[in-house]
């Protein structure tokens, strides 16, 4: 959509949903509610469900504008196609496993109209366990070992007493309220990244346009986690891998690239060694860890392909 047709202060809404209509029903409830009042557009990107969550949509949501992926594309493919038929100024992703309160959205919006040098802000995320480490600062072999073992355990204990914004390296995308300025001067989501680390991928290249990320932890969101990928934990295992190679192959410096590769190197060869399993399902192992390395040298090349 070219730049002229934009709507100054409107909010667009855009959903990627793939097989998970019970989530996705709660999700489209609570985020009309949260937009009513507002000058907002729902876009859902369905990545070919045979759930019936477009059926869903169609029937109980008639106000909300459906968009038939005809296949699964993936996160940042369907998000991007949701980004160009987007009327808004303002864009929010929004995973389908969220339910939103009530005055989120417009609190969140009020707070990044004011700040003209913030290009993405982010709520908190709450869990039924407790609450996600949904921010962080920039990605690279060491600075992930200090969020898994010192970040992620201290703010999993203060995250619900925090309260004042803070600016972050990179915000989760499962509730995301963005500038489509800053979004575009990005260049969109990577398509190579079918899921995992397009999110953390976008803010990086928003920050290298000057933009701040702003995480908001007085609006909590919650979050289930996991919905549509814990129903397929080996594969979104392997593709969490390949996004993560292929981001360190893309912005991290060389010695990340060669550690992070002998971690996971070293770690698929243990699970040979100690593979457990009947012969067929050790062969299939061994061809997926093949295809974690093959893929992200792929993505690399510009030739992307997915599990």
């Amino acid at each position: 959509m070219d730049q002229a047709d934009w709507k100054k202060g409107m909010l667009t809404v855009i959903v990627v949903s793939f097989n998970d209509r019970p989530h996705l029903e709660a999700c489209l409830t609570s985020l009309e509610r949260a937009c009513d009042g507002l000058e907002t557009e729902i876009i859902v990107v369905d990545n070919h469900s045979t759930d019936g969550s477009p059926e869903m949509i169609e029937s109980s949501f008639p106000r909300i504008r459906l968009i038939r992926a005809g296949e699964n594309l993936g996160y940042s493919r369907a998000n991007n196609i949701g980004i160009r038929e987007a009327k808004g100024e303002f864009l929010l992703f929004l995973n389908t496993d969220t339910v939103v309160p009530p005055a989120a959205v417009s609190t969140l919006l009020a707070e990044l109209n004011s700040r003209p040098a913030v290009g993405a802000i982010a709520p908190a995320l709450r869990r039924r366990s407790g609450y996600q480490v949904s921010f962080g600062q920039q990605v690279s072999f060491f600075a992930e070992l200090w969020q898994k073992f010192f970040r992620n355990p201290y703010f999993g204990i203060v995250l619900p007493l925090l309260r004042q914004p803070r600016s972050a390296g990179w915000l989760s995308g499962a509730c995301l309220l963005a500038r489509r300025k800053a979004i575009e001067e990005a260049g969109l989501f990577d398509e190579n990244f079918f899921l995992f680390f397009e999110d953390i991928d976008l803010c990086r290249r928003m920050s290298e346009k000057g933009y701040r990320l702003l995480f908001f932890p007085r609006i909590r969101v919650f979050h289930e986690g996991g919905a549509v990928t814990s129903r397929m934990k080996w594969r979104s295992r392997l593709e969490y891998r390949r996004s993560q190679l292929y981001y360190y192959q893309k912005h991290a410096s060389q010695v990340s690239v060669v550690l992070l590769s002998g971690y996971l190197r070293l770690s698929f060869f243990l699970r040979r060694i100690f593979c457990f399993r009947p012969a067929d399902e050790c062969r299939e192992i061994r061809e997926r860890m093949r295809f974690v390395f093959l893929g992200s040298s792929q993505r690399a090349d510009g030739k992307d392909q997915h599990l």
